[in-house]
């Protein structure tokens, strides 16, 4: 942890910045560690907070808004990905809240989670409500677990880690190759994949 130490040292106010940056991006350990950094006094709570909060959220927002706006040249003009986007809606109209409060967890998936979605149906008010609430809820998860128990970061938490995203990105692929072969495709659905788009 002395070289964390050094770091938040080194660059003051920026690291807010970088927890920011970070979270936009990605999900995983730094908002635990920021959260450990909170609770030594090296960083300040509500600043911590906020950035992870800030950054969780609005880089999924961008995500889902580039795919709402590009996705669907990139899917209609491709037959066997629109048929694949039209089982994904069918599987979203019973198990997407679900999806969007998981997603963030498994590694590697908070990345591109949000894309999907934009392709669908779903109003972006409903979207962006599930949002807040997923990111919420992970930065509570990850920003107060660090905060409450960063003292057995070094000796478990660390080691573990990794393995444990691991298992996690494995136990939502199996849940959504289970939910993808349960779901068929309306047959009443239109030759143009969600044309009309909700606002």
């Amino acid at each position: 942890m002395d070289v964390i130490e050094n770091i938040i040292r080194d660059y003051g106010v920026g690291i807010y910045l970088i927890i920011f940056g970070y979270c936009f991006l990605k999900s995983g350990l730094l908002p635990l560690l920021a959260g450990y950094g909170a609770q030594l006094g090296w960083l300040d709570t509500p600043s911590v907070i906020s950035a992870v909060i800030l950054g969780g959220y609005l880089g999924d927002e961008l995500r889902f808004y580039l795919s709402r706006k590009y996705g669907l040249s990139l899917v209609n003009n491709r037959p066997r990905i629109k048929s694949m986007f039209l089982r994904a809606q069918s599987m979203f109209e019973k198990y997407g809240a679900l999806y969007i409060l998981l997603y963030r967890y498994p590694k590697g998936m908070r990345t591109i989670g949000a894309l999907p979605i934009g392709i669908t149906d779903i109003a972006w008010a409903h979207f962006t409500v599930l949002n807040a609430l997923s990111t919420l809820i992970w930065a509570c998860l990850l920003v107060g677990g660090g905060y409450l128990f960063g003292a057995k970061l070094e000796t478990y938490l660390l080691e573990i880690w990794q393995e444990l995203a691991v298992i996690m990105f494995i136990a939502f692929v199996i849940w959504i190759v289970v939910l993808w072969r349960r779901t068929t495709i309306p047959e009443n659905t239109s030759n143009k994949l969600f044309s009309q788009r909700p606002k």
